[in-house]
């Protein structure tokens, strides 16, 4: 099982989710071919509602504790609620670190 699909089956586990993406996003930047590194992930979940941006991201960041201890290096997290949802989450920036810049 990949990292994208152990973070997606924790995260669906945790939130119980209407719509749920999770994207290796590493291929953008500077690391090895191959690496799972750095995550993009759009969660929508009714779990959200009543928390603040920052409660979410905790929410999600206490799920994913040993991954994040581990082998993510970059989350960029899109949390929503079904009221909030709009059926699109933001792309992610252009990387300019490393030699991309």
């Amino acid at each position: 099982m990949s990292l994208a699909q152990r973070i997606q089956q924790k995260l669906s586990d945790a939130f119980n989710p209407s719509h749920i993406e999770v994207e290796c996003e590493s291929h953008r930047h500077n690391v090895p071919a191959g690496s799972e590194m750095h995550f993009r992930v759009v969660l929508v979940s009714d779990a959200f509602c009543n928390a603040r941006k920052v409660q979410r991201h905790q929410k999600v960041y206490a799920v994913l504790a040993d991954e994040m201890a581990g082998p993510i290096h970059a989350l960029a997290l899109h949390l929503y609620t079904d009221a909030e949802w709009a059926g699109q989450a933001p792309a992610s920036p252009q990387c300019m670190g490393g030699s991309k810049g």
